[in-house]
């Protein structure tokens, strides 16, 4: 049974925003709770708004939590010291969406691969100009794309060059922000390939971010769906997306565009706008898109309830037939 490399606790997260005295609060992540494995993939998806990239940018330290813990290995990141977070800087890599933007224009591919190494002290010149050429070789680029310029490469190149990057100080734990999202289509597949194959030859970690629904099925291991800051569903990718247990699950798979008109389902269609992060629904942060809205859940958010496994949901359809989460890990302890 491989063991949690991340593990995500109560993880909280709001801005103030405001001038001329008046602040509101943006609830921007409320009280998140997950665990990652050594050598899985897990994708975090969800409608644009809904806190996957200020989760994210938590994981990767660049935002200070308002409460919660994060925990990558032994290292607390929440509060941790500069030596701490400079283990956990060579540990966790990142490659994001846009690899136009995501490459300094004005340095050369060799100055782009070395610079992290050698700001983390990775040998010498001489060391470095060496892993510079082993990770382009491993990305499929031949050695001379080290004494070229990011404009000087496709797009699909150029995230091969990003992917590069972050593999060079041999990171345990990989970041991949809509890695192909930006790419033509008919580059996308060899991009995932080259994920998929970096992830088993160097036993990597992803944490993925996506809108592409298919890319989460196909690619990940376990998921978590987002909804206005809070997860309302996780489990294994197969259990998530065939029993879709929460109402906003099914709406968003519902989503897909489906060529046959025959599989299309307008009733399962999502309805409405997303709520504001400024002010909230109370209660299920759900309830005023959904068809299967009780009076409890316009009160009270509901408990995470297990259905089977590591597959939970947190809504009140389930309430007479399940145990919580919580309940059940108090039963088992």
């Amino acid at each position: 049974m491989s063991s949690p490399i991340l593990k995500v606790s109560n993880l909280t997260k709001h801005f103030a925003t405001g001038m001329f005295g008046k602040q509101t609060v943006v609830h921007a992540v409320e009280d998140v709770s997950f665990q990652i494995n050594r050598g899985e993939t897990f994708a975090l998806v969800g409608e644009s708004g809904c806190g996957k990239t200020t989760l994210t940018k938590l994981i990767l330290a660049l935002e200070t939590p308002t409460s919660g813990s994060i925990v990558f290995d032994d290292i607390e990141l929440v509060g941790a010291s500069r030596a701490d977070l400079a283990r956990y800087r060579r540990a966790a890599q990142a490659v994001f969406q846009d690899p136009y933007s995501s490459l300094n224009p004005r340095l050369r591919v060799k100055g782009i691969i070395s610079e992290p190494l050698q700001a983390q002290g990775y040998g010498d010149r001489a060391a470095r100009m060496d892993r510079v050429r082993e990770v382009l070789k491993i990305v499929g680029l031949p050695a001379s794309a080290a004494d070229l310029y990011p404009h000087e490469f496709s797009g699909g190149q150029r995230q091969r060059i990003a992917i590069a990057r972050a593999l060079a100080p041999q990171p345990p734990f990989m970041v991949l922000d809509e890695p192909i999202s930006a790419l033509d289509v008919s580059i996308r597949a060899q991009i995932l390939n080259l994920l998929t194959d970096i992830q088993k030859e160097f036993g990597l970690t992803y944490l993925i971010v996506a809108h592409d629904l298919a890319l989460v099925e196909q690619f990940s291991t376990n998921v978590g769906v987002m909804y206005l800051g809070n997860l309302v569903e996780l489990g294994p990718v197969e259990k998530v997306f065939s029993e879709r247990s929460h109402p906003y699950t099914q709406a968003l798979l519902a989503s897909v565009p489906n060529p046959d008109p025959d599989m299309r389902n307008p009733a399962d269609m999502i309805r409405g706008e997303v709520g504001s992060p400024v002010n909230p629904p109370s209660g299920c942060k759900f309830h005023p898109r959904c068809p299967f809205k009780m009076d409890i859940c316009t009160t009270e958010f509901p408990p995470r309830y297990q259905l089977d496994g590591k597959h939970w949901s947190a809504c009140y359809l389930h309430k007479d037939d399940r145990a919580t989460a919580a309940a059940l890990e108090k039963e088992t302890a």
